[in-house]
């Protein structure tokens, strides 16, 4: 019975684990270039993003990495050339779909050099900006692109002029960093001089806060155009807004329809203050265009969506984030290169609405 009990006892004790197996060889840059069949120097070109490489031999130095299995040590990369291969996005306002094509622009020139985005939040705060532009000083990103307030700019400039930046669509050429965006007085006088060519003389105009460089702009392309056409501007047909969304729209053309004498089109600087418009003076029984025209401003995806489509100003977005990445990138190649700023062209859109 003890012999049977000290069997069972021997029997049950538990399995002692057994050693896991070793690691296989952690795969190294050199692997990589012998199974690529190529130099070690042109395989971290492929890795860093440099285009000097042939299309042929970055997909061959792809392929051996995929298949390898070999990951890049980024941080010790980054100590080494003390590179983030990170960019800064700074966007006023993430609601605003005016920005999302210019932020897919910017992404996809950055992947193509090899650097990640990070998308900022700013809220048009100069504080929150700073504390962005912190992480340029710092080293945890490379550089950054700029499409908050001018004003909000200026608050800063002096302190990052010499820091690795861009703006992009609302510059002031005064602060001395590269940029590219259009030109806002001729298009918005390009707009007006629309709806005077069908006859309309009571144009009014929805705009943003003046704390935007390109408010202003198109405000004086605005009254430029009017004066020019022998017409002195009603300031009672001109509403300033703090906001640029579809429900502020839709309350300023109820503001404006309930007046005496009420415009016979309405300009606005954006396309969501246009499209709310239209959603305005529809619940009040206005007709888009037969009662009141209507034009919009940036050509963002749903204006030729809405009913009737919004006539509008189209600026060229994913040319303007892809333009602005690569003007950062040429600085982060020579801090010393004088960058200059870049204006693109834009287009008048005649669609349903003016």
């Amino acid at each position: 019975m003890a012999r049977s009990s000290q069997h069972d006892s021997t029997t049950l004790q538990p399995e002692r684990a057994r050693p896991s197996p070793r690691p296989s060889k952690e795969m190294s840059i050199d692997d990589v270039a012998e199974q690529a069949g190529v130099s070690v120097a042109t395989v971290s070109r492929v890795l860093n993003g440099h285009s000097n490489v042939r299309a042929e031999t970055r997909e061959k130095v792809l392929a051996a990495v995929e298949q390898s299995g070999y990951r890049v040590n980024e941080l010790a990369r980054n100590l080494r050339t003390a590179e983030s291969r990170l960019l800064l996005t700074m966007v006023p306002n993430f609601g605003n779909p005016f920005y999302a094509e210019i932020v897919r622009g910017i992404d996809s020139v950055a992947r193509q050099h090899g650097y990640f985005m990070l998308l900022c939040d700013t809220g048009a705060d100069p504080g929150r900006e700073r504390s962005y532009f912190e992480m340029l000083r710092r080293r945890r990103a490379d550089g950054a692109i700029c499409l908050d307030p001018a004003a909000a700019q200026q608050a800063l400039s002096d302190e990052l002029n010499t820091l690795p930046w861009v703006a992009c669509c609302e510059f002031d050429a005064d602060v001395g960093v590269p940029y590219v965006g259009i030109d806002n007085y001729r298009a918005a006088g390009d707009a007006v001089m629309h709806l005077l060519s069908r006859g309309h003389k009571r144009i009014a105009l929805i705009n943003s806060g003046d704390g935007y460089l390109f408010a202003q702009q198109r405000e004086r392309g605005y009254l430029d155009a009017l004066h020019n056409a022998g017409i002195d501007p009603d300031p009672r047909w001109q509403v300033h807004l703090d906001s640029l969304d579809y429900e502020a729209g839709a309350s300023a053309a109820a503001i404006l329809m309930a007046q005496s004498e009420p415009p016979t089109a309405i300009f606005t600087v954006s396309d969501t203050l246009a499209i709310g418009v239209v959603k305005g003076l529809r619940s009040i029984g206005r007709r888009v265009p037969d009662d009141v025209a209507v034009v919009g401003f940036d050509d963002i995806s749903l204006a030729a969506q809405i009913d009737p489509p919004l006539t509008t100003i189209a600026q060229p977005m994913r040319e303007l984030g892809e333009t602005a990445a690569r003007l950062l990138l040429k600085r982060l190649a020579n801090r010393t290169a004088n960058v200059p700023g870049v204006l693109l062209p834009h287009r008048l859109m005649v669609r349903a609405s003016a």
